[in-house]
């Protein structure tokens, strides 16, 4: 009998949201100081998740380069790559690129945004203009090892 079964066989099970088990297991992974098995996520996270499971949410997030994973043996390890704003950010972008109407999207996106967060956006933006700015200025295209030759 399951766990959640012994402690109140009458309570539904709590579903989890959309996101929030790959949020969870990036957490895990980034609290480990080295690339860890499935098994090491399977038991920080409690325990309550199937193995299976666990092997489908890093594979999920390997599908979306937030994670990496090299073989040991006749397993993987796995480490991030991503943090979760780093996977959330990924996720926004995922929608926006399945939208025929970008600038539709983006639209509704800002004029929805509380008056804080739209500060934090226009500072975000214009950081990344100055760095713009900055890039050409000095003759590389910003990407790492650039060099003035």
């Amino acid at each position: 009998m399951a766990q959640r079964d012994r402690e109140d066989p009458h309570r539904p099970s709590r579903r989890r949201g959309q996101g929030e088990l790959e949020s969870q297991v990036l957490g895990a992974l980034r609290e480990a100081e080295a690339p860890v098995a499935a098994a090491w996520v399977q038991e920080r996270l409690g325990g309550d998740l199937a193995y299976t499971t666990v092997v489908t949410i890093l594979t999920r997030l390997l599908a979306k380069n937030a994670v990496a994973r090299e073989r040991r043996g006749r397993s993987f390890v796995w480490r991030p790559t991503a943090d979760v704003a780093g996977l959330a950010a990924l996720k926004m972008r995922r929608l926006l690129d399945g939208e025929s109407d970008r600038e539709a999207v983006l639209a509704s996106f800002v004029t929805a945004l509380p008056p804080d967060d739209e500060q934090v956006l226009r500072a975000l933006l214009e950081a990344a203009q100055a760095t713009d700015r900055t890039d050409v200025t000095d003759g590389t295209d910003g990407a790492p090892g650039d060099t003035e030759d």
